[in-house]
């Protein structure tokens, strides 16, 4: 918990919540006070146990030893008992030594619950035996959900029976409030997670029968969360495709609006960017583009790539999107219905089901649950 309050210090000073977490902080640590007292109590009392029941094995085998001695029992002697208590006390020594080590062995039983659990996990198939299925350079991106069921945990499906068929080249948008199973889609699309049941088609071919490597690899993809490792911008945006020419670096740049960001730095694509860069929200986001345009792969995923940007930043995005997603296949997921208005076919998610498609026009003349969804974005609060 005080690594947490830490960490996060500067979100619980935004939210004005110093008292609020000293207080769950103070309950937490009473808790924590009662239990290692408890603790400490039954630790302390073990040794002193352990003593008595040693004194008292003692005291046992002299008395009764004495009293077998006194009635002549045949074959008993001094040597008889002397032996009895050394074998007491190597006995007892090692239930002391146990006591002792009680603590850690608790700890170690903790722990090893976590490791064997870890151990225990299924581990994915092996699928270096599959053989590429598909050309690289002549994928149409036909994609076809065909009654896929899903669950990540197989008592509770959370998709019951999807269904979908997309044409090459379309835009196609995944709407629906939070925890419709939107981002479940894609984790399923690009084989994060294998379907209880169904099957997801590309070009025809069953994702089941290709590699893992092979399915991510037709796909580019520009996420809500961006990231830059430390290098220089042109490393951020060729990232493993040292093959692009410095005239595709240059188109790339222009297309994804990043030509004046470029342009205000001392050193151009040269310039080395690091953690500390002053890049801003939106041009993070912009570079994640150029990576996705530099990738060049025939189907794109795009995941609320426009949720943490200022309008004027969104439209220059949008622009890049648009220049992004131009004859390829594309999956956009957006909470913000205003930027998937000229998406060929809208996919309306309500509980892990399809409930409605059609295009933006299309589903507002229905009047029905994305109408509700888009108008909501208007309505005063």
């Amino acid at each position: 918990m005080v690594e947490e309050h830490y960490s996060g210090h500067l979100v619980i000073k935004a939210f004005n919540a110093e008292k609020a977490k000293n207080k769950v902080f103070d309950e937490t640590n009473e808790r924590l006070h009662q239990t290692m007292f408890k603790a400490q109590i039954a630790g302390g009392m073990l040794q002193p146990f352990m003593s008595f029941l040693s004194y008292f094995s003692y005291a046992a085998i002299c008395l009764v030893g004495g009293l077998l001695l006194s009635k002549d029992t045949a074959g008993l002697s001094f040597g008889t008992i002397t032996s009895f208590l050394i074998y007491a006390n190597l006995f007892q020594n090692s239930f002391t030594q146990i006591s002792q080590a009680m603590n850690s062995l608790q700890m170690a039983a903790a722990s090893a619950e976590r490791v064997f659990g870890l151990l225990y996990e299924e581990e994915q198939e092996n699928e270096s035996h599959k053989k590429p299925l598909l050309d690289f350079s002549k994928i149409k991106g036909e994609v076809e959900f065909r009654n896929i069921q899903f669950g990540y945990e197989k008592d509770k499906v959370i998709i019951p029976d999807f269904s979908a068929k997309i044409k090459p080249g379309m835009k196609v948008a995944i709407v629906g409030p939070t925890g419709a199973g939107k981002t479940t889609i894609v984790n399923l699309l690009m084989r994060f997670y294998e379907v209880n049941s169904g099957n997801i088609f590309i070009d025809g071919i069953s994702t089941k029968e290709m590699s893992r490597h092979e399915v991510r690899d037709v796909f580019g993809m520009v996420l809500q969360d961006t990231w830059m490792f430390e290098g220089t911008l042109k490393e951020n945006i060729i990232f493993n495709k040292p093959q692009i020419t410095d005239e595709q670096l240059k188109n790339i740049i222009q297309e994804s609006n990043l030509d004046y960001y470029v342009s205000t730095l001392s050193h151009g694509i040269d310039t080395v960017i690091t953690e500390e860069s002053s890049l801003s929200s939106g041009q993070k986001q912009l570079v994640t583009i150029a990576r996705a345009m530099a990738e060049n792969a025939p189907l794109l995923i795009l995941d609320e790539a426009t949720s943490n940007v200022d309008t004027r930043t969104e439209i220059e995005i949008q622009e890049a999107i648009d220049k992004l997603t131009q004859g390829r296949t594309s999956f956009v997921i957006a909470h913000r219905l205003s930027t998937i208005k000229n998406a060929n076919l809208i996919l309306v998610m309500k509980d892990g089901n399809i409930i409605e498609t059609g295009t933006h026009e299309e589903l507002l003349a229905q009047n029905g649950f994305y109408a509700k969804l888009y108008n909501s974005q208007f309505e005063l609060a």
